[in-house]
């Protein structure tokens, strides 16, 4: 960006400027949940609709209140949550230092896991299993059974963040979404590989602006409010 001046002696100049949000777009905050519960074999977590809906851990409730705090001076004009009570719990410290109700957007929530929801996506891929590592190779989460088509999952993901710029017009939003959800936004983005932005460290801030139809990322993965962050499991 550039600003033109004119010199004293008539020129004119064009001096560079730090990035601007330009006039008409919509920042979105896309902050991953805080970290989740501990998973025990044999005791699978509560599913909502089929997918895994564990409570925060005692550092994901931690780490909520850092994330607020980074926000809560920060002008937000909406925050949104998905069906998942992993982001509502992730949320609610923002929300009550802003006085604003979350809006739940259901498309935001997680890539479903198929068979490997409760808990045992966890287990596949601490233990590499032989379909994580074609999940990772692929670059798909339908290699799992029963799992998400990937254009479906990546047809809500855009209409979720097309919902959410139409109601917030030049407007400043911080949806609480998930691991895959995020990356999957942020490879839209981009047009890059699928798995290029997946993974990004519980309650991370990563940054999308979006100004008649365009996407562009202004931010990823930003983790200063939280000092001992270390990297967390991808959903």
């Amino acid at each position: 960006m550039a600003d033109q001046e004119e010199t004293p002696e008539g020129q004119t100049s064009y001096k560079q400027q730090p990035y601007r949000t330009p006039a008409g777009a919509v920042e979105i905050l896309l902050i991953r949940h805080g970290a989740s519960a501990v998973f025990y074999p044999g005791k699978p977590f509560d599913l909502v609709d089929g997918q895994s809906d564990p409570d925060l851990a005692p550092e994901g409730r931690e780490q909520a209140e850092l994330v607020a705090e980074r926000l809560g001076k920060e002008r937000i004009d909406a925050i949104y949550v998905t069906t998942l009570r992993r982001t509502v719990q992730t949320a609610a410290p923002l929300a009550r230092r802003l006085g604003i109700d979350p809006v739940v957007e259901p498309a935001m929530r997680e890539v479903h896991l198929g068979e490997w929801e409760g808990g045992l996506f966890r287990v596949k891929f601490t233990e590499n299993d032989p379909v994580a590592l074609r999940v990772r190779t692929e670059q798909r989460w339908d290699v799992i059974p029963g799992a998400e088509p990937a254009e479906r999952f990546e047809a809500r993901i855009r209409e979720g963040i097309d919902r959410i710029v139409a109601a917030h017009p030049e407007g400043r939003v911080a949806v609480f979404s998930h691991g895959g959800a995020i990356g999957q936004a942020l490879a839209l983005a981009t047009g890059s590989q699928p798995f290029a932005f997946v993974g990004p460290d519980n309650c991370s801030i990563s940054r999308l602006v979006v100004l008649n139809g365009t996407w562009s990322i202004r931010g990823y993965n930003d983790i200063a409010h939280l000092p001992h962050a270390s990297p967390a499991p991808l959903t």
